[in-house]
Formats: structure tokens, sequence, C-alpha cells
């Protein structure tokens, strides 16, 4: 078992504990890569894939989870996160937190869904930071499919067990779900839209999107290789929103080799 840690960072003026996870440590030499999860996610719900990936292409990782969502610090009860949640994370909280854990080399990001928008706006951000970018269902804009599936998960967390199945990774539930939900169902955020920001990232890119998402359609992925030439697309059926949960040994296969191939000359 790989032992779970904790650091401590500042935002929002005041202590934040971040739960996160050393992989591969002993790989001292080998790229880094930091896995940035969706927004009901958390460390332990990427389960053992981090560990599957970086062990099958010899890299390092760290897995943490955001502030509001699995061990990290929830937030308090009275906080509302606002309609910049995801450019707060990508410009204050990960750049905090690999100050504090003395990363000084350029990472690459593997984000998935809000975790692959944190990633592209840490990268426009910080051009020259990131060695490169893997992204799973990404969000550039705001599509009625993803508002739709998001009200029904409103719906499951109110009517159903979601809950409590969300409770085995989150000390705080609600503060995971209700942060997410209530900003994605904010009619403000309908506007919300990153395709402008793009065109400072200059580090390798592959974006991927299953035919069968639920909360987005190839519109997005397309629409960062319009912005981003050097992007390598990958559209898969019979994959739905969470690649590494419905085609996990593909995926670690094409994110191997493209890993590899970037850093050959390294």
């Amino acid at each position: 078992m790989i032992a779970v840690e904790f650091a401590d960072i500042r935002w929002r003026d005041r202590p934040v504990r971040i739960e996160h996870q050393w992989l591969g440590r002993e790989r001292a030499d080998r790229p880094l890569v930091v896995f940035l999860h969706e927004g009901l996610g958390s460390l332990s719900m990427w389960k053992d894939f981090p560990r599957r990936l970086c062990d099958a292409a010899g890299l390092r990782g760290l897995v943490y989870s955001r502030p509001g969502y699995g061990r990290s610090t929830p937030r308090s009860p009275d906080e509302r996160w606002t309609l910049d949640f995801m450019h707060r994370q990508a410009h204050e909280v990960l750049p905090a937190l690999l100050q504090v854990l003395r990363v000084d080399q350029p990472p690459w990001l593997f984000g998935h869904s809000d975790g692959g928008s944190i990633a592209l706006l840490y990268a426009a951000r910080f051009p020259g930071a990131v060695a490169g970018l893997v992204l799973l269902a990404p969000h550039i804009f705001v599509e009625p499919v993803s508002v739709s599936s998001i009200q029904q998960a409103r719906q499951a967390y109110r009517e159903t067990d979601l809950r409590q199945r969300l409770a085995r990774h989150h000390d705080d539930a609600d503060s995971a779900f209700w942060g997410w939900n209530d900003i994605w169902l904010d009619p403000g955020f309908t506007r919300w839209n990153i395709e402008a920001e793009l065109a400072s990232i200059d580090c390798p890119l592959m974006a991927i999107q299953g035919l069968d998402d639920e909360y987005g359609t190839l519109g997005q992925i397309r629409g960062i290789a319009r912005q981003l030439p050097q992007t390598r697309l990958l559209e898969w059926p019979d994959c739905g929103h969470s690649p590494h949960r419905d085609q996990p040994v593909r995926l670690i296969d094409e994110v191997t080799r493209f890993i590899t191939d970037t850093t050959a000359g390294d």
C-alpha cells in the first residue's frame, strides 16, 4: 500500500491541507506526471490507474485531491465557489502545491474532465512550466449536454445512494458535490469559455474523448486542436466520459507511447 501524505498550503488567506500520494518516487530521473481529477473526483477515485500507468511507462506520479475533495480541506459550509473556480485551481492551488512539494522540473499534467480544463489553464498561464498534457474529456466551453447530465446528477444525489457512494471517497461529500454542481448549473456559467486562452500553450498535447461521453461532445477536443495544431486527437467508440475506467489498457498503451516518443530525445 502506497502511503497517502498531506501538505499544507495557503489559499484564500487560510491554511489548506492537500491530500496527495507519490508514485514511483525511486525513479528520480524519470518524467513526473501530475494527475488532476474530475469534478467529483479525488485521489482515491482514480483507484489504481495512476499506479498502473506509471509502472507501465516507468514514470513518477503525483496524485492529489483538490481543496474541497477527498481528504483535503473541505469547503466551509458558507463558502460558494466563484465562476472562475477552475482558473483559481490552475493559477493558485496547483502552483502553491508544486512549490511546497519542491517540484522544480516541468511536469506532465494528466487531467480528466474539469481536471483537463485546469491542466489547460495552468499550461496557458505558465508556458514553459509544463512538459506535456494528456487530457481526458476536457471542457473548454459549456455545452447543453453537460448541463443536462449535471442536472441529472443533482437529482441522483438527492434521490439515490450517490451521496453515500461519494462519502467513501470524500471526508465531506456535500462539499465535493455542491461545490461542483452549483457552479456548473449557475446560469452565469453557461458563458464560461476558455478557447481564447489556449494560444500560448506550446507543449506536446494529447486529447482523448469517448464517442459515448454523456458530459461533452467531440467539439471540445476538436476545439483544442483548432487552437493548438500540435494536438494529437483520439476519438474512441465504446467509451464514455472516463476513458481510464472504460478502456484503461488502451489508454495506458497510448499514453506510454506518447510520453516515450516525446521524451526520447531528452
